[in-house]
């Protein structure tokens, strides 16, 4: 079986995906959770992008010790520089370094010829190999540039001292068959393509990024390239889940396997779904809720006779399992932490007892308590960020007046700790409580998208709300949950106008960064 790399970009091009801002505690919980995943190469950022990205991508190398962290720069020497500093704690740092090969991106993007290109290219991997050993070089737009001139600027990159050749279709553009002739004319018309590892980059804008990817493993590419979720710019990346169950599903026809640990791959996209915000779609394949259910009778009938008659992939591979009781109201700390450890999460004492308090809090209420329910108290806790002042919600109430329409009143504590009250109507009373919550926030707000889901079944399942709003002229992204779902509406609101305070904080300041 030959070894296919995974290049996981969830950190990178995975939240450059339009309403996306994960700040530092969330970055490093993925971060963690792609160490847990198995992923050989860890894209944290771009660290010359803004002080907040460097900043993450500096505490992800100093954190994670058994996968490789990467950041991207352009082919500059002052993002080289910083990816550097950001970088060069890591176990094994590398730099992903990149310029356009298209002729459309030379000419209007770069203004630059293609010897221009040429010679750009190769004294940036010169200036990068006095520091980093190992240099990913990439050719934006790959999939509609000049083949003789790609293999001319790949010969000399590896001469210069690139390791990996990534050969990205960035905008979605080709097909599996043209993408992997790709793969193979540079494996034969490259001398010294021996030398490094070929790497695919693939975007979903036709539904292709997946099959793409798999066309330039079967011609010669030791390297994939995507995210979890398929999340990213516009259609997103390739799946990596699925990309990583096709190969295993079907070793009868690709002899490749990978190094990620399949049993975590539900977590993670679970992680990812609710810190991001962007909910997985119920027919998503591996992942989405209908992956393993069954309507039809005949498959009903077939599933219970034999699994595989409907079903190639099993639950239990990708780490689904049923949502069991694992924790009740009389259940003590001692096994709250061993629950902590079963699921994977390292909690400081302090916060150990912030989560053990909420958990309290939701068995008064719900009878059972579930994976899903305390895999959402253990995120937000964990994600929680301490360091920058807010609005904090102190109680709210909704009544309906004579004419049905309802009125909703708020108590919240502002950033400087003074305590106010309000009141608004609405046709509806999530309109009424975000018209009031409107009229309480100093900051210029305006509500972009709104939604509610539930976690887990039944009449007492938490329900979780995801705002998008701009806070003056920024957009940021808030999650609430709770088994109110007015209460998950409001602390949704209120987390997306925190979230400005925190990303606005000096060290925390986002930059509009450059897309790859």
């Amino acid at each position: 079986m030959a070894h296919v790399k995974i290049f996981d970009t969830t950190l990178r091009d995975g939240e450059q995906s339009p309403g996306v801002n994960l700040n530092r505690p969330e970055k490093l919980e993925i971060a963690k959770q792609l160490e847990r995943l198995g992923v050989d190469v860890m894209e944290a950022g771009f660290p010359a992008s803004s002080q907040g990205d460097f900043e993450s991508v500096r505490e992800i190398a100093n954190t994670i010790r058994n996968v490789s962290v990467t950041g991207l720069a352009r082919a500059v020497k002052s993002d080289i520089d910083t990816a550097w500093e950001a970088l060069k704690g890591g176990a094994d740092p590398r730099l992903h370094v990149f310029i356009a090969t298209s002729p459309i991106h030379m000419e209007y993007k770069l203004k630059k010829t293609p010897d221009e290109v040429v010679a750009k290219a190769v004294e940036m991997v010169k200036y990068a190999k006095q520091r980093f050993s190992k240099i990913e070089w990439s050719a934006e737009d790959a999939s509609r540039s000049d083949l003789k001139f790609l293999a001319r600027i790949i010969e000399e990159v590896i001469d210069a001292g690139a390791t990996v050749i990534n050969l990205p279709d960035t905008v979605g553009y080709t097909t599996p068959y043209e993408y992997g002739k790709m793969f193979e004319y540079i494996k034969q018309n490259v001398p010294n393509i021996e030398k490094v590892d070929l790497s695919a980059h693939c975007h979903d804008d036709l539904g292709m990024a997946v099959a793409n990817s798999i066309a330039a493993v079967e011609n010669g590419a030791t390297q994939v390239e995507g995210t979890i979720n398929g999340i990213g710019e516009r259609a997103g990346n390739a799946a990596l889940e699925e990309l990583a169950v096709a190969l295993k599903i079907r070793q009868d026809f690709y002899p490749y396997e990978t190094n990620l640990v399949l049993k975590e791959i539900k977590r993670s996209s679970d992680l990812i779904s609710k810190l991001t915000g962007m909910q997985v779609p119920r027919n998503k394949a591996v992942v989405g809720q209908n992956a393993f259910a069954h309507e039809s009778g005949i498959h009903q009938d077939g599933v219970l006779k034999h699994a595989q008659t409907y079903e190639i992939i099993t639950p239990e591979m990708v780490g689904v399992k049923s949502n069991s009781l694992v924790m009740g109201k009389h259940s003590g700390k001692h096994a709250f932490k061993d629950k902590l450890k079963q699921l994977g999460y390292e909690l400081s004492e302090e916060k150990i007892f912030e989560a053990f308090t909420e958990f309290k809090k939701l068995t008064d209420s719900k009878k059972e308590v579930t994976d899903d329910d305390l895999f959402t108290i253990l995120t937000e806790i964990q994600t929680m960020t301490a360091d920058v002042k807010k609005y904090q919600l102190h109680g709210f109430q909704v009544e309906y007046g004579k004419e049905e329409h309802p009125i909703a009143t708020v108590q919240l504590k502002k950033p400087d700790e003074t305590a106010i009250e309000s009141s608004a109507g609405g046709q509806g009373a999530v309109e009424a409580l975000f018209n009031t919550l409107d009229k309480m926030i100093e900051e210029d707000v305006h509500i972009t998208d709104f939604n509610l889901s539930s976690i887990g079944s039944g009449r007492d399942a938490l329900a979780q709300s995801n705002v998008k709003l701009t806070v003056n002229g920024t957009e940021f992204s808030g999650r609430g949950s709770s088994q109110d779902v007015l209460e998950a509406a409001v602390k949704a609101f209120l987390n997306a106008v925190n979230r400005g305070f925190y990303q606005q904080s000096p060290v925390n300041a986002q930059d509009a960064s450059p897309t790859y």
